[in-house]
């Protein structure tokens, strides 16, 4: 399962937002910093609006929606690359998530302290950019240096692993993350093996206060992260009251939903962070419909459709015949798999088909 790190600076609302996400007490939410030291672990379900109607389509009691797991990691400080604070527990849990979310605290509030002092969003993201990319930087060299000595000894492909690598150092030398260098898509794909910090997508939550959520950008802390994001290219922003979204988690889904509209606010802030980070790590659903369940299983886009049938069981993707397609909204409109035979939207596909989002699928196979 593809995990996504909740990181940023003691006392922004890491804890609080990871509670609200698992609608869970599990990570301890104090005025004080590192109230958090072993990551906290918990999977969150990806909202969906087309699971409900797929259920009354196929008169099914059971649905089984897509997943996604988020990881409260320790508050970082200056200093983490070489080991202050909890640094290096830190970076090491980072190197295991998938995506980074970073939450940034853009409300003022004098009983919460910030550790820096006042409030000011872009320092925090400096911090926290700086100590990924000398982090990076020191594994990058550590690795140039071992890539250099299998060269000489001949070994094949070390060549081309240490030109990449000398590459990624410059760049990360001149404050570039490897996320947002000019690496083409080969060199992207190469540089997974690295294992480096700053080449995981990154989603910014800007925690706010109430008042703010129903116009974010005229709290000026946001339109500062907004413009910095829109100018840097290194990532995507959601607008979230971390607060807020732990007092809904009381609450019925209607009740919530109502309190929401009173205050302004179609959507919960944790709704629309679970939706970005799942399209953040290129993910997608399909869905099986049927007696038994409606169930949404996460895909990364570009999969064909015999490892799409492989994440069901081994055997669908060993023995895979075809695959018996129809979209969401083809089957909405037709309302029912016969009515959309008719229509000729149902259709058959074979191991080369690329599986879209929405796509309810029935896969053929023989072992």
């Amino acid at each position: 399962m593809l995990r996504v790190g909740i990181v940023g600076l003691p006392n922004v609302g890491k804890s609080t937002l990871f509670n609200a996400l698992t609608r869970t007490h599990k990570a301890a939410a104090e005025n004080y910093p590192f109230c958090t030291i072993e990551p906290n672990v918990g999977r969150v379900e990806v909202p969906d609006g087309r699971l409900e109607p797929l259920r009354a389509m196929v008169r099914t009691d059971k649905v089984v929606p897509a997943v996604i797991e988020f990881v409260d990691i320790a508050g970082l400080v200056a200093g983490a690359s070489r080991g202050e604070g909890l640094g290096n527990q830190f970076l090491a849990h980072i190197r295991e998530v998938d995506a980074i979310l970073q939450v940034v605290r853009c409300f003022e509030e004098e009983d919460i302290v910030h550790t820096m002092g006042a409030v000011d969003p872009l320092r925090d993201i400096g911090i926290i950019r700086t100590e990924l990319l000398l982090a990076d930087l020191q594994s990058a060299e550590g690795q140039l240096e071992k890539g250099r000595k299998r060269a000489r000894s001949g070994e094949k492909g070390a060549l081309e692993q240490v030109g990449l690598l000398e590459k990624i150092c410059a760049q990360l030398d001149q404050g570039k993350p490897v996320g947002a260098s000019a690496l083409s898509a080969e060199e992207r794909a190469q540089a997974k093996d690295f294992h480096l910090l700053s080449s995981k997508p990154m989603l910014f939550a800007c925690n706010v206060a109430e008042g703010d959520l129903k116009n974010p950008s005229a709290n000026p802390h946001v339109a500062r992260v907004e413009r910095y994001l829109r100018e840097q290219a290194e990532g995507e922003i959601c607008i979230v009251s971390a607060r807020i979204e732990q007092e809904l988690v009381a609450l019925s889904p209607e009740d919530a939903r109502a309190y929401l509209e009173e205050i302004g606010v179609r959507d919960s802030g944790v709704d629309q962070l679970i939706r970005k980070s799942y399209a953040l790590l290129g993910l997608a659903s399909y869905f099986t419909a049927g007696e038994k369940e409606v169930h949404a299983w996460t895909f990364k886009r570009g999969m064909r459709a015999p490892a799409c049938a492989g994440l069901i069981h081994g055997d669908f993707e060993r023995g895979f015949i075809r695959a018996e397609v129809i979209g969401y909204e083809d089957l909405r409109r037709a309302g029912s798999v016969a009515r959309a035979r008719e229509q000729g939207t149902y259709r058959l596909e074979g191991r080369d088909y690329e599986v879209q989002d929405g796509d309810v699928l029935v896969f053929r196979f023989n072992v």
